[in-house]
């Protein structure tokens, strides 16, 4: 089982001296039986005043600091690493009645899945409606083989850009422009698939870049958090989808939260107190390395 290490920093900085709000963090992997983590470490700087750790309603860690005092930057530098298991397409297992679509959750599972199933963004001329059924256009299909080819659709037809600023953008934009970033692609196929009675939640993670001499290597999304989805499948429970890369399964991609609305994933947020002018901005690094990389250096990128 491979070994990843990711290193995520963040930085505030600031004109003068200000105080600091609460800060929440969802930075923490999820220990599930394809990755468990085996350390961890957390500084900031300056030290707060008291750290809790918690689970949010979905069992994703989340991690609260409280400050006193002002400063003139604030750092939160995270480090952990796991053990990662990879789930490839050939190793999913769906149950009878769920390997051709359409087909019923069992009531005991559907009680459950509700909330991931109704659609959470508007859709005014059914653009993303008529787009998922164009997947099944012949009446049945089979079921990871639609949702297969909706991720390799996103990954061929659509232009990724990096976009820093916080939100989303609605679905039914993204297919109309044909671009986005990680989040945008995720919740575009959350959406479609929701059209089609599937349950969908959204994952907030990271995803490791490997070497150019690994087949396949052109991950993008490297040096900044990652998102795709996960799609309920009886037999196989929540499945893996990330339509930016056309991954379908858990390769080079690191699970930290998963929700049922991307606001509820958040990495890091907080607030501050101070004149309008004081901010200068923010600064993320992110990187994340293998045990398979032989320990070689790895360029840090910058978000």
């Amino acid at each position: 089982m491979p070994i990843l290490t990711v290193h995520h920093r963040t930085t505030y900085r600031y004109r003068r001296p200000v105080a600091f709000g609460e800060h929440r963090m969802m930075l923490r992997p999820r220990d599930s039986q394809d990755q468990q983590g085996i350390g961890a470490t957390l500084d900031i700087q300056p030290v707060p005043a008291s750290l809790t750790w918690t689970q949010d309603v979905f069992g994703n860690t989340v991690g609260t600091a409280r400050f006193q005092g002002r400063a003139r930057e604030l750092s939160f530098n995270s480090t952990f690493t796991l053990r990662h298991e990879v789930t490839e397409p050939a190793g999913i297992e769906l149950e009878d009645h769920a390997r051709t679509h359409p087909f019923s959750y069992a009531p005991d599972d559907m009680a459950d899945l509700l909330r991931c199933i109704e659609r959470h963004y508007p859709d005014p001329n059914r653009a993303v409606d008529a787009w998922a059924r164009s997947f099944r256009a012949d009446g049945a299909a089979d079921t990871l083989g639609l949702l297969s080819a909706m991720t390799a659709r996103i990954r061929r037809q659509f232009t990724y850009r990096a976009r820093h600023e916080p939100g989303i953008q609605p679905p039914a934009t993204t297919l109309h422009l044909g671009t986005g970033t990680c989040r945008d692609f995720a919740v575009l196929m959350m959406e479609a698939v929701r059209c089609l009675g599937l349950a969908a939640r959204f994952v907030s993670g990271y995803i490791y870049v490997p070497s150019r001499d690994r087949p396949g290597a052109e991950n993008r999304g490297g040096g900044n958090t990652h998102a795709w989805l996960q799609v309920f499948l009886p037999g196989a429970g929540w499945v893996e989808f990330d339509p930016t890369n056309g991954i379908v399964g858990t390769r080079d991609l690191i699970r930290v939260a998963a929700v049922r609305d991307p606001r509820q994933a958040v990495p890091l947020s907080g607030s501050w107190s101070g004149a309008a002018g004081d901010c200068l901005g923010m600064e993320v690094a992110i990187r994340v390395t293998s045990d398979d990389d032989g320990h070689r250096a790895r360029p840090t990128l910058t978000a």
